[in-house]
């Protein structure tokens, strides 16, 4: 029977393992970002980097005196607390020893507030809140292997380093592919703390796209007065009810196309307060291929011919187009890329590119003929399509070429001896009716 000393032993070590598996929040490693002061002359302002420590929690429990590393000082070791515990997820607490770390940045934030149509109405008061007179700041949150993307708003009591957060922004669609045509989630939630006077105060959102300097609003909402902003892409929308209920902002492309694939910008404002995340979607859609002529006409050893390969409906632009040949040996060789034709854009934004191949019966070593491919390698999957070559007439004729040339002279062999039998038989009975 087990003894008191071993049963108390065993609690121990299982209220230790507990204690370390319920301990999930991180200690963030941070750059701390912020202008330098003292420039002018209609320079852009320098920036200085200091390497911060943020301990996370999401009850807040008195401030222990952390001890700071050294090459951190200790007036950039903050305790953030975050009710929500959006800053407690895996992807940001990698594990002990993890070469691979989220990316964190923190800078000073000064509240104001906007000048936007569909955020201004937040701030209708002429009169800042007192509660504005603290130290705030913003931190830009990326987790591991692209997982989640964070923006956070906290507020600290002047002159001290224990933060709360007070709106947070979040993605876990960091990077999305989507098929041409289907419908695409883009992930955005908001959080606001209840305990602040600024959240009970109304909110908007705003999502905007940018691809290649072009940039374009997609959809604005008023929270506050619900109202839509004027402008609105087609097929762009929110799910409104979720959105006032549980904070879900995230964007619904009911279709697809090629004009969506760039970066979107999720940006959440409360009175005097703004956080954003970022996202990339792109549209992916695989080339259909045809190969020309089909099937392709019969050759001969030292003849020429032309065969071309049209890739077609693909997006991305990215694509490489081949030719492989597989011979009746079974084996295969690549025949090169061909001559190329330039790319072509239809109405719809995809994109169709040709190939054309020389063929020499000859030249090429085709032997008695085989397989003709022509291999697409695309981000939206590989694609082939293939056509049969015969060559007739080879040099050195093959087993089943030898049985069928020995068929056909048995078969004129047979031929002949019928028509000379019929002649001579004719020509007896002829003799026999003379007589």
């Amino acid at each position: 029977m087990m003894n008191i000393s071993t049963i108390y032993t065993l609690c121990l070590v299982a209220a230790v393992c507990c204690g370390e598996a319920c301990s999930s929040c991180p200690v963030l490693e941070c750059w701390f970002v912020q202008e330098k002061t003292g420039r002018g002359g209609g320079l852009a302002a320098a920036t200085t980097l200091e390497k911060s420590l943020l301990h996370i929690q999401t009850d807040p429990h008195p401030a222990e005196s952390q001890q700071a590393p050294p090459d951190i000082h200790p007036d950039r070791v903050y305790l953030i607390t975050d009710p929500a515990g959006t800053l407690c997820h895996r992807s940001l607490n990698p594990p002990r020893g993890s070469v691979e770390k989220p990316q964190c940045e923190i800078n000073p934030f000064l509240p104001q507030p906007s000048t936007l149509k569909w955020a201004s109405p937040l701030t209708d008061s002429a009169s800042s809140p007192i509660y504005l007179q603290a130290d705030w700041f913003s931190t830009a949150l990326q987790g591991l292997s692209g997982q989640l993307a964070v923006s956070t708003i906290t507020r600290a009591p002047t002159a001290t380093k224990e933060h709360r957060v007070v709106l947070s922004v979040t993605t876990t669609t960091v990077s999305v592919q989507s098929r041409l045509g289907g419908p695409v989630l883009l992930d955005c939630g908001l959080w606001a703390d209840p305990s602040s006077p600024l959240s009970g105060s109304g909110f908007a959102v705003e999502w905007r796209y940018q691809f290649r300097g072009d940039g374009r609003l997609v959809l604005a909402y008023d929270g506050k007065t619900d109202r839509l902003a004027d402008v609105q892409e087609e097929g762009a929308t929110l799910d409104y009810e979720g959105l006032h209920q549980r904070g879900n902002a995230s964007l619904i492309l009911r279709e697809a196309k090629v004009r969506h694939s760039g970066l979107y910008i999720c940006t959440v404002y409360l009175p005097y307060l703004v956080a954003q995340v970022t996202m990339e979607l792109q549209v992916v859609e695989p080339p259909s291929l045809s190969i020309h002529p089909s099937p392709l006409p019969l050759a001969v050893p030292g003849q020429s011919f032309t065969v071309q390969c049209e890739a077609s409906g693909f997006a991305p632009l990215a694509l490489e187009l081949s030719w492989e040949f597989k011979g009746t040996d079974g084996k295969s060789r690549p025949l090169g890329s061909g001559s190329l034709t330039g790319h072509r854009q239809a109405w719809d934004g995809t994109y169709s590119q040709s190939t054309r191949l020389e063929l020499d019966s000859a030249e090429l070593d085709l032997g008695r003929g085989g397989e003709v491919t022509c291999v697409a390698v695309h981000l939206g999957g590989t694609r082939r399509a293939s056509v049969t070559l015969n060559v007739i007439g080879f040099s050195s004729p093959s087993i089943e070429d030898s049985m069928a040339m020995v068929g056909v002279a048995l078969v004129l062999y047979g031929l002949i001896k019928f028509v000379s039998w019929t002649v001579t038989s004719s020509g007896n009975k002829g003799q026999r009716k003379l007589k």
